[in-house]
């Protein structure tokens, strides 16, 4: 029992390293958002598809009831990757994957109304810590500040992901995990292609290696280890301990942006991600 335990909390740890990678790539790719995200999901698309067919895995429906849900959490999971690019660029990558990470919180208020369970009044001690810690990550709070306009969109990032998260954890115990993140890449790919014909694509050449990184690394085993990992681990539980995923993001953008977090960023980021020790002692 321990050691499926221990297992599976590594698996979400190295799932949450994977997708921390989108912090550096998102800052460093050089193109329109919504451009980089269509082929986040195209690449990751192929990714998947090739590997559940190596895996002679079945990628049929089984209920007809299923496809709106996976239809809404694929627009969710698009709109969550699009606004978190904006964040980034507007912010920093410190900023930007904090903001984000208000979504544990989210959940927790949402949960109770996706999959009936009980609300925990201790989560509104996590809500008030998240936001006074985003009012420090941003003191002079005015539309103006583009940093302010960033954190915006994290948290408008963080909403989307976690409503997408609800939805499919209904599903993960009939599904497997990368064929549950092959359809949100189908709809993603979908939604965004006609972007490709009204905004800028000229540094696509360029920038495929980084691309290709983003489809494979942070999208295809990132993301379908994150989905996995919701058959051991409430939605909750799952998205508080995945929270250390800004701690790496901060440690690679340092390694490779030279971005060094300011002194808000550090106190802001301790109380949103205070909220993993809390979670994880509570819990066990």
């Amino acid at each position: 029992m321990g050691n499926n335990y221990l297992k599976n909390l590594l698996g979400l740890l190295l799932a949450t390293f994977f997708i921390s990678t989108s912090g550096v790539l998102g800052r460093y790719i050089a193109m329109p958002s919504e451009v980089i995200i269509f082929f986040r999901a195209a690449f990751a698309m192929i990714i998947l598809f090739v590997f559940l067919k190596l895996k002679k895995e079945p990628l049929s429906l089984k209920s007809k009831d299923h496809f709106l849900p996976f239809l809404v959490s694929g627009v969710f999971m698009g709109v969550h990757w699009v606004t978190y690019f904006y964040a980034l660029k507007l912010s920093n990558v410190a900023i930007g994957m904090l903001s984000l990470y208000t979504f544990p919180v989210l959940i927790a208020f949402l949960e109770p109304f996706f999959l009936k369970v009980k609300f925990d009044p201790i989560y509104i001690i996590f809500g008030i810590l998240v936001l006074l810690g985003l009012y420090i990550l941003s003191p002079e709070f005015t539309f103006e500040s583009t940093t302010t306009i960033g954190i915006l969109f994290g948290l408008v990032s963080a909403l989307c992901y976690a409503i997408r998260i609800l939805i499919l954890k209904r599903y993960v115990n009939q599904y497997n995990g990368v064929v549950l993140m092959f359809y949100q890449t189908v709809i993603i790919s979908i939604c965004l292609f006609p972007t490709l014909f009204f905004m800028d694509i000229s540094g696509v050449q360029s920038q495929l290696p980084f691309l290709l990184l983003l489809a494979f690394l942070t999208t295809a085993i990132g993301h379908s280890l994150m989905v996995y990992s919701l058959q051991f681990f409430s939605a909750s539980t799952t998205s508080i301990i995945s929270s250390v995923q800004p701690i790496f993001g901060i440690i690679l953008a340092f390694i490779f942006l030279h971005e060094m977090p300011t002194w808000n960023t550090f106190l802001g980021g301790s109380l949103i991600l205070i909220t993993i020790i809390l979670e994880v002692f509570r819990k066990k």
